[in-house]
Formats: C-alpha cells, structure tokens, sequence
C-alpha cells in the first residue's frame, strides 16, 4: 500500500511567489505587445472608394450626345476604358491604397473619384493629342 504524501507541514509561501511570476510574466507580454505595435511599420494598403458607376455614367451620356458612328463609339469606348484603368491604377499607386467601388464601402474609406476622375482626363487629353499627330487612316 502506498503512503500518501503528508501535507500538513506544506507552507503556504509558494502562492506570493507564484502570483508575482504570473502578474510579470503578464507585464512582460503587454510590453512586447506595445512595443511590436508601435516599432514594426503598418505596411498594409488603405482602403479607398471610388464612384466607379457615375465615372461610367457621365462617360456614357457624352458618348450618346455625340451623335458618332458605331466604329468610332467603339473605339473610343475601347481607349476610355483602358484610360480608367491607366488612371485607377495610377491614384491607387499614388495613395498606396486598394480602390473598391464606393458600394462595395459601407463607410469610413476615403472618396479618390475626384482624383481619378484627374488622371483620366489627363490620360484622355494625353491619348487625344497623340491621335491628332497620327496620319489619317492609320490605327492607334
């Protein structure tokens, strides 16, 4: 038969001890949490929103108001939309920020569609000039 350990002379000296270790074991993760938080960089994008449908829109209702052939409607619809994604891409590098449409945004993003509505018009001025310098009859 086995003798049960006698606990009666057993201090109660260990708990102070024991408490102490874990109040600074605590101590010490909350200042490595701290200092993780304020010293290694936030790397990660912004998030902003851009009013992709009334870019769309105002692009749309020009393009009807001309009054163009079909051939030419497309083309330009072609070159503005490689424009709009020059320009997206342009603004998103320039913030260092991920553009999502502002729907998909419930709130809080900051709004880029004036700036990106900036870029396309300097790409669209940028294309259109270009296209008055090329001989007639040739493609872009």
């Amino acid at each position: 038969m086995r003798r049960r350990p006698d606990l009666s002379g057993r201090s109660d000296a260990a708990w102070p001890v024991m408490v102490s270790a874990v109040l600074l074991s605590g101590a010490v993760a909350a200042a490595v949490a701290a200092a993780t938080l304020r010293f290694v960089p936030n790397d990660s994008p912004r998030i902003a929103s851009v009013r992709l449908g009334e870019i769309t829109a105002a692009y749309a209702v020009k393009a009807v108001g001309e009054k163009a052939p079909a051939a030419t409607v497309a083309r330009d619809a072609r070159a503005w939309g490689l424009a709009l994604e020059q320009a997206l891409g342009r603004v998103a590098l320039q913030h260092d920020a991920v553009l999502l449409p502002a729907r998909a945004v419930a709130a809080g993003a900051p709004d880029l569609t004036a700036e990106v509505e900036a870029a396309l018009a300097v790409l669209l001025a940028g294309s259109a000039a270009g296209a008055a310098a090329r001989p007639s009859g040739s493609n872009p």
